[in-house]
């Protein structure tokens, strides 16, 4: 518990400094940069997985609750920039897969389950399968998260002008209460149906559905308020960075290098598909960019949120992204497993 309750005081120092130096996003970028900062330099870091995703369930109500029915019928123009994520998955692991394996040395399983832009607990799920290095895996998918998580709020403000300092929501105070015991019934209810039926990403998808089919009902008629969804990027961008607890100085040096190298890779691939749908005029440049970029699920939720974005169409792609790495998984996995090559 001392651990937990140190990590959180580190967070929350984080915050504090960036917003004394009035840098963008400090409830999710704080915590990232303190907590990441404290793990490199030794000291132990650890969360409650259950308040972790507790707090994931948030983003799902707020995503869920923006959804109208003029929303819904814009999704159908969708398909043409949808049809190239599965195309971006197969060039990231085109690519991936010998970078990690010929350049670093590390065996085909680890390679191909650290190049794939999945969700880190399926990608470590399906990667102990086959056999690959879990702690190597989770480096890798925790350096791709935080380097999207901090170089896009930086390109959004400073590139496109995006003003990140609004508050993503309005005081609770000024909410009804029954619409506030809605967005609470949404999160739990949602997350756990979702969790039950087996669904990936439940603590998001299972309240974002529950909470968009209330929103179009007209029942749900607000989005949580600004102080959950801070609490929510703030615990985060803790989890992002005390994945790092533990690293060693080797592992920085191959393991983190080598996620780090293969961040570039992503970046330019991505700029190149964004390139590609501005030049095609298939979605706003915005947009576009934060749909494409390799983040987490529950990162790019928060970006788009408070950038003001059009949640449907980002999260759409993001969505689809995770369901064609994971629809690969489970054949990877029985190709490469050790016992089946064995």
């Amino acid at each position: 518990m001392k651990i937990v309750l140190s990590t959180y005081l580190i967070a929350a120092l984080g915050v504090g400094v960036f917003v004394y130096l009035d840098l963008p996003l400090p409830w999710l970028l704080g915590p990232i940069v303190a907590c990441l900062t404290a793990a490199l330099l030794g000291i132990p870091m650890g969360g409650k997985p259950v308040i972790n995703n507790l707090m994931r369930t948030i983003l799902g109500v707020a995503i869920g609750a923006t959804f109208t029915w003029a929303l819904v019928v814009t999704m159908a123009g969708m398909w043409t920039t949808l049809l190239l994520v599965p195309l971006m998955v197969f060039l990231i692991g085109l690519v991936g897969i010998p970078y990690f394996q010929r350049l670093w040395g590390f065996d085909f399983a680890t390679s191909y389950y650290g190049a794939m832009p999945g969700g880190l607990q399926d990608m470590l799920l399906f990667g102990e399968e086959a056999g690959a290095d879990v702690r190597a895996l989770s480096l890798f998918h925790a350096t791709r998260i935080m380097v999207i998580v901090m170089v896009l709020p930086f390109i959004l403000q400073f590139y496109w002008g995006t003003d990140l300092s609004n508050p993503p929501g309005v005081p609770a105070a000024t909410l009804p209460l029954g619409q506030l015991v809605l967005m609470v019934i949404c999160g739990l209810a949602g997350w756990q149906i979702a969790k039950a039926v087996g669904m990936f990403g439940a603590s998001i998808l299972g309240p974002m559905i529950l909470a968009a089919i209330l929103a179009l009902t007209g029942v749900l008629q607000h989005r949580p308020p600004v102080e959950a969804i801070w609490m929510a990027q703030f615990f985060i961008g803790m989890t992002v960075g005390t994945k790092y607890a533990g690293v060693t100085g080797a592992e920085v040096r191959r393991d983190v290098a080598a996620a780090l190298g293969f961040c570039v890779i992503l970046v330019v691939l991505s700029a190149g598909f964004v390139e590609i749908i501005h030049v095609f005029h298939l979605a706003p440049p915005m947009e576009a960019l934060l749909a494409f970029a390799p983040g987490g699920q529950a990162e790019m939720a928060v970006l788009a949120l408070i950038a003001g974005a059009d949640m449907a169409f980002v999260i759409s792609h993001h969505v689809l992204r995770i369901v064609v790495v994971i629809l690969g998984a489970p054949l990877a996995a029985r190709l490469f497993s050790p016992k089946r090559t064995g």
